[in-house]
């Protein structure tokens, strides 16, 4: 375990957090857990497992990952429960249905699952409880919002949620009321140490922006985020033209392709055609946490602009790198956010007020440096992974 040791944050999260993390994991300590997911890379709960599971080792915790196996087929089908769940009017067929189920019975029946606790992240692997033995608890962790979900979507599913032992949320807003189901908060957090997030000198951030031929010249507005639709990338557009109109400077777009996202090439090669008459904008799909690390300590402001949202770390890894942060009121960026005081909360769409708050930020040094440094320390309280490490063990520590 050598260099993902729990005694390297001691100098973010303190002695005392450190020791109730020791405390919380003594009553545990040789407990089996197993996460479960969809992919190994691609968006915040693949980062957040990377570290998560190394640091329950580290204190006692037997950890172990695995992902559902199934052929790309199946990801178009979970994608769409995916935008139910958060509200679209979508309908499964009866044999995407079938389809769904059909994995979820296979993978759960021919894995090696021996473990004390299993925690099952988000909708894509959810119907693997139907198909064992029951004999220790369950937990789903939802990472999506469930507040305000398409009816007909819920009811497929609700049944299967119903099985497990409790439900993890990120905000108490994403609490699905009359669900009869113990429910938990458990909010998301950043990894200080891990590429996306570790120190960088300038000159590496320069090397890092001039291999993507990314100017550093004039002030970037950069938008970290899956290409999807939720994510709103035509806006970003629309809100980045006003900008330029004001104040010369360049927009870069950076998003990966999650395996069990199917949507994001479209949605990409849509948004490419649409930015090919408008100066200084740079599109890149590159997995490059470093890059991602370098783009929000070079930036002028990050922008978050999303119509629908999960929790959104990327602000909260803005804001741990002292970068001010222009985001749309959704999901958990709220709960990252304190308007005016750490960054600017603008309503969803509201292209007008994103293009005031960034141009004020523009125009105004120190306004960026007095948001930026209130952002790090607020990040620094509320959303590192030590944090959300005690919340896991005491959480496990009460379903045993």
């Amino acid at each position: 375990m050598d260099g993902v040791g729990i005694e390297k944050y001691v100098d973010y999260a303190g002695v005392e957090l450190l020791a109730n993390i020791q405390r919380a994991a003594r009553t545990i300590y040789g407990l089996r857990v197993l996460h479960v997911n969809s992919t190994f890379h691609g968006g915040g709960v693949a980062m957040m497992l990377n570290c998560l599971i190394l640091l329950m080792n580290d204190v006692g915790i037997n950890a172990d990952w695995t992902l559902l196996y199934a052929d790309p087929g199946l990801f178009p089908i979970t994608k769409k429960i995916r935008n139910g769940i958060q509200g679209e009017d979508v309908s499964l067929t009866p044999r995407e249905e079938q389809r769904y189920l059909s994995v979820n019975k296979t993978f759960a029946r021919y894995s090696p699952i021996v473990h004390d606790v299993v925690v099952v992240h988000d909708p894509q692997p959810l119907p693997m409880i139907r198909y064992r033995q029951r004999e220790n608890p369950w937990i789903w962790r939802c990472h999506i919002d469930v507040s305000n979900p398409n009816q007909q979507m819920l009811s497929m599913l609700q049944p299967m949620i119903l099985r497990y032992d409790a439900c993890v949320v990120s905000s108490e807003d994403f609490r699905k009321p009359g669900l009869a189901l113990e429910t938990r908060i458990i909010p998301p957090a950043i990894d200080p140490f891990s590429e996306v997030n570790q120190k960088m000198s300038e000159r590496t951030i320069e090397r890092r922006l001039a291999k993507y031929k990314i100017p550093h010249d004039k002030p970037l507005i950069v938008q970290v985020s899956r290409f999807d639709k939720r994510k709103d990338p035509l806006g970003v557009l629309e809100v980045y033209k006003r900008v330029k109109k004001e104040v010369d400077c360049c927009l870069v777009m950076i998003g990966n392709m999650a395996s069990d996202d199917p949507e994001g090439p479209a949605i990409f090669e849509d948004l490419f055609l649409k930015t090919q008459r408008v100066k200084d904008i740079h599109l890149i799909t590159q997995t490059d946490p470093l890059l991602v690390n370098a783009l929000q300590r070079a930036a002028a402001v990050v922008v978050q602009l999303l119509r629908k949202e999960g929790f959104g770390l990327t602000v909260s890894e803005a804001m741990w790198k002292e970068t001010p942060v222009v985001a749309a009121n959704v999901g958990g960026i709220p709960m990252q956010i304190e308007d005016g005081n750490t960054d600017f909360l603008i309503e969803p769409q509201d292209y007008d007020a994103a293009a005031e708050r960034i141009l004020k930020i523009l125009r105004d040094p120190n306004l960026g440096a007095k948001l930026g440094s209130n952002g790090k320390k607020h990040v620094h309280a509320n959303f590192l992974m030590p944090r959300l490490l005690l919340d896991w063990l005491e959480l496990l520590s009460e379903m045993i």
